[in-house]
Parts: C-alpha cells; structure tokens; sequence
C-alpha cells in the first residue's frame, strides 16, 4: 500500500473542495451550505453519518476488526471578516471569510475520510470524522455534549491546523501545553454617577476602570512564571459615559484571558481567580462595585505526550520529503482542547507560510492565505497517523489502562 500514491491521486479534489469551502464561507452554526457538501460526500464514501450541534457531521467508519476508536477532527466555520484577497475563489458572501484556514481542514479531512475508507479491511478500530460548527465559539463542547464521545466511545483524538507562521514544509508538534486556554469577560464597574465639576461627591468607575487595566498586568508579570505558564489579559471594548461633563454610574469593560495553566480550575492560581481577586481588591478601594462574568471559554490544551511523539514519528519517519519537525507553543485560543481534556490526543501544526506566494498573513486577516502546495501533505498526516495509531494500540499505555 502507497498511501503517499493514493493521496496524490487526489491532489486536484483537494484543492477543489478548499477552493468551493473558501468561495462559500458561512459563519458558526450557519455552516449549512458547507455541511451539506460534507453529508454528501461522506455519504459517498459510505460512512454512516449524523448532524450535531445543528450544523456538525459526524462519519463513522467502522473498521473490518474490533479494536480502539479514534477520533480524527476539522472544524468547518468562517470568520465576520472582508476579504481583501484578489484570487479567483474569493468570498461570494459579503463580510465573511475563512482567515484561519478551517476551509482547508474541511477539505483535508474529507479527502482522508475517502482513503481510509478505502483501506477499511486493514483498520482494527473505529474512525470518526468530526466537523464541528462554530470552532470560534467552543462548538466542540456541544457536540461532546450530544454524545460525540460515545457509540462507539472514544478512545484518542487528532487534530491539525493550518499555521502561517510556520513555513510550508515546517510541521509543528509539542507535547503538554500546545495551546492557550481562553476566556471570554465582561466586567460592569459600579460608581455613582454626578457632575465633573463635583467628582467628590461621585464614585468614579471611570478612574476605577482605568486602575484596573493597569492593576491586573501585574498578574501577568509579577505573579506567574512566564517561562512556564505564559498568561495574556488583553481590554478589547470599552464603554461607559454620555458626555464629557457628566460621571457615568458604570463602565463596562471586555476581554480575554489567555494562559497555558494546567492546574486546577478551583485553584486560587488560576488566571481567572487571580483576574477577579485583583478586581475586587481595585473595585473596594474607589468604592466601586463590580459584576464580572466569563461568558465562553475552553481550558488549555495540553497534548497527551504518547500521542504527540506518535505524530511526531509519522511526521519524521513517512512522509517524504521529510518535513523540518519544530517545537511550537501558541497563546491562540482553540476549542480541540475540549475533546483533549477528555481523551488522550495530539493536535499539531502544518506550516503554510510561503512570502512567495503572500502566504505569510497572520491568521484573521483579511489577506489571510494558504500555500496549496501543503494540502497533500495535510491528509497524508491524518491517513498515516490514523493507521499508525492502531498499529501501536497494543503499546500506548494510556489504552492499557482503559
């Protein structure tokens, strides 16, 4: 068997379907056009399929032998953005793009889904594709939520991603912390409005706002180790106030919370509990009160150390060329880590960056672009790191202790 054959058999599909995806996006759990071409072509294949999570597909293929069940993911959602690329596959849909690349791992893991269904006969296990709506917005916790993990439960989880920063040819795998863990904020400050002439007799949340934009950096630089736990508070909106002469009674702040924190969730080290500490003590000290809630998020996601050194082992040992094989850590946000603190998994990095071919724009950006050339390259990852699993099942002790 000639995997690296039967991929370049498909290198013009490939390409097709990313260009279709690319030239159609669709927002979060809008993703009904897409879905329906990955129903239909999962069909094709003659998987079982399902919907989840209003837009998710789910195709299941069962392998010829009983054995382990692995989990291999694309994400399918578009991002509310204009594109500015001059290409003959741009966006139809106003203000809308895909700027991360989901279009190409919906079109990598299609491909994929299509070889190894062809390769049934040798599979001692079970596969599900997964393509989940609404990535930008942890579309994978409602999906396990539905059951995702279960019938046929799942026994380890892969996933990769397209990454311009990384050169094309450059394959990106670390174990432990790979990516951040993320929190979406609202912060209401509570004054007491009144008179710029008289702030006296006001409680300024506009002043306590401002203190706590610088007070929580500390946390940041004067609390955590960030050669091990990098941590990033950033302020996106801010909003209060109706004129310039007038104290508002509030001052509503957002943001995110970005860290590579592994420990407890109730410990008083996490980011999150350090975040609303340093607020209170700030809020108490104008007299302010303060209402803060953490409207969405997903934890760190930490790679299981078996399964990152097996992907590692595909990367280094079956692909040819050979890819450069880096160690790359980004404070991103990615929603796989929901799945990944769930069941042992890998999620990696397929580096697209190429300034020949104005590849090499940061990810959400309206020039954002991939290196085609690296789509081949992308399903033969997922078509020799899903044999290669079941080839070592026997020797991954986390299966052992299952």
């Amino acid at each position: 068997m000639d995997v690296s054959k039967l991929v370049a058999e498909f290198s013009d599909e490939v390409i097709e379907l990313r260009r279709d995806f690319h030239q159609h996006p669709e927002l979060g759990l809008e993703e009904h056009r897409t879905s329906e071409r990955v129903v239909s072509y999962l069909k094709d294949c003659g998987l079982e399929v399902c919907r989840m999570n209003k837009t998710g597909v789910v195709g299941l293929l069962r392998g010829n032998h009983s054995g382990p069940t692995l989990l291999l993911r694309a994400d399918m959602d578009a991002l509310p953005i204009q594109e500015e690329n001059d290409v003959p596959y741009k966006s139809t849909n106003p203000g809308v793009m895909h700027a991360c690349g989901h279009d190409a791992h919906t079109a990598m893991l299609l491909v994929a889904a299509r070889i190894l269904t062809s390769l049934k006969e040798q599979l001692p296990g079970n596969i599900k594709f997964v393509f989940e709506p609404n990535e930008e917005n942890v579309g994978a916790l409602a999906m396990i939520e539905e059951g995702l993990l279960d019938n046929p439960r799942v026994d380890a989880c892969l996933g990769l991603h397209i990454w311009t920063p990384l050169q094309s040819g450059q394959i990106g795998i670390t174990g432990g912390s790979v990516m951040a863990g993320m929190e979406h904020f609202k912060l209401v400050v509570k004054g007491r409005g009144g008179h710029t002439a008289s702030p006296q007799s006001a409680i300024d949340p506009i002043i306590t706002a401002a203190g706590i934009i610088q007070g929580v950096q500390s946390i940041q630089t004067r609390e955590i180790d960030v050669l091990k736990e990098p941590t990033i508070i950033m302020f996106g909106r801010i909003q209060g106030g109706t004129a310039s002469n007038v104290i508002p009674d509030s001052v509503t702040l957002e943001g995110t919370l970005r860290f590579l924190f592994e420990g407890d969730p109730q410990s008083e080290d996490n980011p999150k509990r350090r975040f609303e500490r340093v607020v209170a003590n700030i809020c108490s000290a104008h007299r302010a009160a303060y209402e803060l809630s953490f409207l969405y998020g997903h934890p760190t996601l930490v790679n299981n150390r078996e399964m990152a050194a097996l992907v590692q082992e595909v990367a280094a040992r079956e692909l040819d060329p050979a890819p450069e094989i880096v160690s790359f850590i980004s404070l991103a946000g990615e929603d796989f880590s929901e799945f990944a603190a769930r069941v042992p998994a890998a999620f990696y990095f397929l580096g697209t960056g190429n300034p020949a071919k104005e590849t090499d724009f940061p990810h959400h950006h309206p020039r954002f672009n991939i290196d085609e050339s690296v789509l081949a390259s992308g399903i033969e990852m997922h078509v020799r790191g899903a044999l290669s699993f079941f080839k070592n099942a026997n020797q991954l002790k986390f299966l052992k202790r299952r």
